[in-house]
């Protein structure tokens, strides 16, 4: 815990201070931990993302035709995956692609003494390495979960208009009838949370590994479980402080 504070105070510095001191944030690794982590995830995030919006929608339609209101399967459709499950899924895909890698290079590094030669050489390893690696994320599991939202409703539309006869322009006008601003930035918030928690994690267990290949491996499975289970817990604390503030 000591390690994640740490490092949260050494990344703010480098981010928000340093930049005043003449030392700008190097955006050349920054592009290229952003193709890593977002653009090289997106067929992931768009399989997953379609999956499940057309599993929400036929499981919705399932349920709600019986009770005669099959129009609100867009609604459905809109809200949990703006609110809840975009973010999220989005957030596990990020985890198990992106964040492991992270690790996993990070540890190799620790292992192989490269982060040591760059101390020897007074290049500070949390602006050579860590800092591109915090803004990258922070950047793209937004878009990424932005993305996500899109190919989700676009599945739910696949099912309601194949499967319900629903036709386009009254799909769309149900999203956006039934859409409200705070749906979309509640998910947003979620995932700012959730890429900060996810590569502060995955820099923490990468920079503290021990015991060659086999510590690679042991705190790459860590980072992964651990950052899961922080995700789910920050998510229940987002979602209360949202359902609250709006009651």
């Amino acid at each position: 815990m000591r390690d994640w504070f740490t490092l949260n105070a050494q990344v703010l510095y480098w981010l928000l201070v340093a930049p005043f001191r003449g030392v700008p944030v190097r955006l050349g690794p920054v592009f290229e931990q952003m193709v890593r982590i977002g653009v090289q995830a997106v067929p992931m995030t768009a399989l997953t993302s379609l999956s499940i919006g057309i599993t929400l929608a036929m499981q919705g339609a399932h349920e709600l035709t019986r009770m005669g209101a099959a129009s609100f399967v867009p609604d459905l459709v809109a809200m949990t995956i703006l609110r809840e499950l975009g973010p999220l899924l989005v957030g596990v895909v990020v985890i198990g692609r992106s964040g492991s890698a992270v690790t996993a290079e990070l540890g190799t590094m620790k292992v192989s003494e490269e982060i040591e030669a760059l101390e020897v050489m007074a290049i500070d390893p949390m602006r050579y390495l860590v800092l591109p690696r915090f803004v990258a994320m922070l950047v793209m599991l937004p878009a990424l979960t932005v993305f996500g939202n899109y190919i989700g409703m676009a599945g739910g539309w696949a099912i309601c208009h194949f499967s319900l006869d629903m036709e386009t322009a009254s799909y769309i006008r149900r999203l956006v009838e039934s859409s409200h601003p705070m749906d979309l930035y509640s998910g947003m918030v979620k995932s700012v949370v959730f890429a900060w928690l996810i590569i502060t994690i995955s820099c923490v267990y990468g920079l503290g590994v021990k015991g060659g290949a086999e510590g690679v491996g042991r705190a790459t499975t860590n980072s992964v479980v651990v950052s899961i289970l922080t995700m789910l817990i920050a998510d229940a604390c987002l979602t209360a402080i949202f359902f609250f503030g709006e009651s």
